[in-house]
């Protein structure tokens, strides 16, 4: 469960470091560059405590996936960035995608059991 918080709060770190790459403007505002380096400090930061109890393929695979789907979003919502059929299209398959992999292999299950 721990492994899971830390990832929660990786991801939400991320996003929020990519929202502020768009307001640093290249780098040429302070406040929001330093945000940013603090926001991916913590990202990468709480991503490798997750993976003390987490399979690398399953963190990272919900890390991208979640945080490059929030990421549309917050495009969306926040600086009105086109959402389409493309758009929910993709969103779909980064969500499946996760929700495929947290399924695990049904093969460890049925030999674990045996």
């Amino acid at each position: 469960m721990k492994g899971y918080v830390f990832l929660a709060i990786s991801i939400v770190s991320e996003v929020f470091a990519t929202m502020m790459l768009k307001l640093s403007e290249g780098f040429t505002v302070i406040g929001p560059s330093i945000a940013v380096a603090i926001g991916y400090g913590i990202s990468f930061y709480c991503l490798s405590l997750c993976l003390k109890t987490l399979p690398l393929s399953l963190a990272y695979a919900i890390w991208s996936g979640i945080s490059t789907a929030l990421t549309v979003v917050v495009g969306i919502v926040v600086w009105g960035d086109v959402f389409n059929l493309y758009s929910a299209i993709g969103i779909s398959l980064i969500i499946g995608g996760v929700i495929l992999l947290n399924q695990g292999n049904p093969n460890e299950a049925t030999a674990s059991s045996s």
